[in-house]
């Protein structure tokens, strides 16, 4: 069965041809391309949702042109159509279920819309080390902090969620504030490799709260202040605090991330979302979890961020135990703020 995926959620138009067999078996992905707003997008110094929509619009056809002949496969090779139904921006999630319900009903096949986050926290199963049921996971992206129970498709328990900002916000309103370039996260990475972690005593809210739960808002305002008390910002000092910023997130993340594994007793762990591409969070992730006999698994860099593989996949491990709600009349609805457990 091949499954055509279509991701327009945000700021990155995915699309994906993935396999499925029996469910015993991993799918496979053939195909998929991807294109990122990111340039686009830099004048603004963050996503302008019209932009956004209109974008994918162009961008969503040629790509399915290209997932397809990528593949080796025909339009009448496809047997289901998914999209991401939510979370997201609604105008930008309109694109992809369009496209996709009008694709399935022109070829005559079910479409099946996916949750989003849904995807992410799959995605490692496309990767090189594909993790096994059960796990605990961390969905760390712009949106979306959480920690979840994952005991197989469909089967997720809510650990813990931030309470305020997510990871990926902090890392970008932590960005701007320090003048650097969209998008922030990358950008202050990038210079936190030339600063000193311990330079600047910033805040890890919420870490001996005795739960699961994150909070980043009291983060961001304590960069501000640190930027306000350095009359003149050198370059060095932007770097000992980027260095400092990403110590704070990522020990929040790590510690909590522990402190779900031993709540739970599970020895694996599946991060997924753009922030598990951060270098310093696998580092510290890895060193933390070999100390405590845990498995850690990560999406390839390259599904990382927002895919149409992700989407193409989630909607196939559904269809494998039969519990995808497949559509064959092919209206649909998007739902932009959508929780994972209702999914």
């Amino acid at each position: 069965m091949n499954i055509l995926g279509v991701e327009s959620s945000c700021d990155e138009t995915g699309v994906a041809l993935v396999r499925a067999g029996p469910k015993q078996q991993i799918p496979e992905l053939r195909a998929h391309a991807l294109h990122s707003q990111i340039d686009m997008h830099q004048a603004y110094g963050g996503v302008v949702p019209e932009l956004a929509s209109r974008d994918h619009i162009r961008r969503v056809l040629p790509l399915t042109r290209q997932v397809l002949a990528d593949a080796g496969a025909q339009l009448s090779d496809i047997d289901v159509v998914a999209f991401t139904q939510g979370p997201g921006l609604a105008g930008a999630l309109l694109v992809g279920a369009g496209v996709a319900c009008s694709l399935g009903a022109a070829l005559g096949k079910p479409v099946v819309g996916v949750h989003h986050l849904e995807g992410h926290l799959l995605s490692p199963f496309l990767s090189k080390d594909p993790p096994q049921f059960p796990f605990v996971a961390l969905l760390v992206s712009g949106g979306h902090t959480q920690l979840m129970r994952v005991d197989d498709v469909a089967s997720y328990e809510l650990l813990g969620e931030t309470i305020d900002d997510a990871a990926g916000e902090a890392f970008d309103k932590s960005a701007k504030l320090m003048g650097l370039g969209y998008p922030g996260g990358p950008a202050l990475a990038r210079l936190a490799e030339f600063g000193d972690a311990k330079a600047f005593d910033l805040p890890r809210p919420l870490l001996h709260s005795g739960n699961l739960d994150f909070s980043f808002a009291g983060l961001k305002t304590a960069v501000r202040t640190q930027l306000m008390k350095l009359a003149n910002v050198c370059e060095q000092d932007k770097a000992n605090l980027a260095a400092s910023t990403q110590e704070a997130i990522v020990e929040l993340l790590v510690r909590k991330s522990l402190a779900a594994l031993k709540e739970t007793g599970l020895k694996r762990l599946v991060v997924a979302g753009g922030v598990g591409a951060n270098a310093r969070l696998r580092e510290m992730l890895n060193a933390e979890c070999a100390k405590r006999q845990v498995r850690v698994h990560y999406p390839e860099l390259s599904l990382c961020t927002d895919n149409g593989a992700m989407i193409a996949l989630a909607a196939a491990m559904r269809l494998q135990r039969g519990i995808a709600k497949t559509s064959t009349d092919h209206t649909f609805n998007v739902l932009p703020r959508w929780p994972l457990h209702a999914a």
